[in-house]
């Protein structure tokens, strides 16, 4: 399926070029979500994970910030908050759009435009790969509000900077810089706000155009907590399902012929 639009639930969607570009477009609060744009969120993921035409998945946000969270301004007074059952209920559904980020069979970039905190920060530490602008941050803002990162940004974190690095952002709550990220390898760039969308488009469509199935493939492999050999039993089976595939074929004699592989993508 694939749909293009805004809806009138805080979300953008498009898909063009075989890329699902999904946008956070409440920029009067620095794209913090609501109950409706949170429901959004993980069915455009969703549509996204099931649709055919799509093969990377990017998330942005509208204005000056990517996004800042939950939106604060109704916090007390929230039906989700009145017990641990509909608390939970609520967790669950901000976790559910890690989840697809990070284990949704197709790749995920996060091209951070302006402030990531707290959920925000976590949504674009879920995504495989992260461009980001130079004035903007990631911020693990739970501590300083009286919180945990209960939607999982202490699990993402200390895998991709390491424990102690993590523990630093995590328990003062202090930000990582553009600057920082570059340093710490948390992104492929960083780049001008201007030029932000174009550098994220074009790493997007450099994934698009590799074999799909290896893409997806690779992307399952990559799990810390396996074992070695626990590693090599699954990829035993990701590269079967990757031999098997025509699109393996067609890139291997492209790559006799010395040409690029000729590969069935929307332009």
């Amino acid at each position: 399926m694939s749909e293009n639009g805004v809806s009138g639930d805080g979300i953008e969607y498009a898909v063009t070029e075989g890329r699902a570009e999904i946008t956070l477009n409440r920029p009067a609060t620095y794209n913090a979500f609501d109950g409706d744009m949170l429901a959004a969120l993980n069915e455009r993921l969703l549509d996204a994970q099931a649709d055919d035409e799509v093969y990377v998945i990017l998330l942005t946000g509208r204005g000056k910030g990517f996004c800042s969270g939950a939106d604060v301004s109704d916090m007390d007074g929230r039906e989700d908050r009145k017990n641990a059952a509909t608390y939970g209920a609520h967790l669950w559904a901000v976790q559910y759009v890690n989840r697809q980020l990070l284990f949704g069979e197709k790749p995920t970039i996060a091209a951070v435009n302006g402030p990531a905190v707290g959920a925000g920060c976590d949504f674009a530490l879920a995504c495989d790969l992260r461009v980001m602008a130079e004035g903007a941050f990631l911020r693990e803002q739970f501590v300083n509000i009286g919180l945990v990162p209960g939607d999982g940004g202490a699990w993402t974190l200390p895998r991709l900077i390491g424990e102690s690095k993590a523990k630093e952002y995590l328990l003062t709550g202090r930000d990582i810089t553009a600057s920082d990220a570059e340093e710490l390898g948390l992104v492929v760039d960083v780049v001008p706000g201007e030029t932000l969308m174009r550098i994220a488009r074009d790493l997007a469509n450099e994934i698009r155009d590799k074999p799909a199935r290896a893409v997806r493939n690779t992307k399952a492999l990559v799990d810390t907590t396996r074992s070695f050999a626990e590693y090599c039993a699954a990829a035993h089976e990701q590269q079967w399902e990757c031999v098997t595939d025509p699109e393996h074929r067609a890139a291997v004699e492209a790559v006799a012929d010395g040409r690029r592989p000729e590969l069935d993508r929307p332009r």
